[in-house]
This record gives C-alpha cells, sequence and structure tokens, in this order.
C-alpha cells in the first residue's frame, strides 16, 4: 500500500464534509451507477493506487474504493492547486478488468 500525505488531506477534508464533486464527476457517477454515499463512506477503506502530490492543477489522488455490494470502485480526488481545500472528486468509475489486475490495484501494460 502506498502511503500519501494526499490521501491523508482527502481522509481530513472529506470527514469534515469539505466535499466538491465536478461536473465530469457526476457525469461519470450516473454513467456507472455508482451513489456518492458509496464512495464517502467508504473513503476510510480506500487504497491509495497512484498518487500524484505535484499534479499540474493541484495534488491528486487515484484511490480504489467499494460501493454498497463491495464491488470496485476507482475515484479521483483533487485540491486545486495553491489552495488546502475542498477535496474535488474529479471522476468515479467501475474499473474495466482487462486493464486492471484481480486487486484492480496495478494496470496492465499496453503492449
Amino acid at each position: 500500500m502506498i502511503s500519501s500525505s494526499t490521501f491523508i488531506k482527502m481522509q481530513r477534508l472529506i470527514s469534515d464534509k469539505n466535499v466538491l464533486i465536478s461536473s465530469h464527476g457526476y457525469d461519470e457517477l450516473a454513467e456507472d451507477g455508482i451513489f456518492v454515499t458509496d464512495i464517502l463512506n467508504s473513503i476510510k477503506e480506500a487504497i491509495v493506487v497512484e498518487d500524484y502530490p505535484n499534479a499540474f492543477k493541484g495534488p491528486s489522488i487515484l484511490l480504489l474504493q467499494q460501493d454498497r455490494d463491495s464491488n470496485p470502485i476507482h475515484t479521483v480526488w483533487g485540491i486545486p492547486k495553491g489552495k488546502n481545500e475542498p477535496a474535488v472528486l474529479i471522476t468515479a468509475y467501475v474499473p474495466d478488468p482487462l486493464k486492471w489486475d484481480d486487486t484492480f490495484t496495478r494496470r496492465y501494460n499496453d503492449a
């Protein structure tokens, strides 16, 4: 498991309900039938898949979370560059098992 200060910040902001969902995030949630409550409720058990502390638009992180039926969900959270808040849900989707290993934490090579 990746240790991440970005993840710790995200958990704190989400716990404090300091959250914004991007319009793209809403579209992706609807497309894959993902409930916001599932994402918010599973943040404590989330697993860091990839951490981007120096991303151009601000620190962001790819997490593996679960829905209410324990199905995998990938979420991408960010904090706007130069800011300390809010936690922004950038996107969420059901990962494609053909592109990820059985744990949904490692991508298969495109080669």
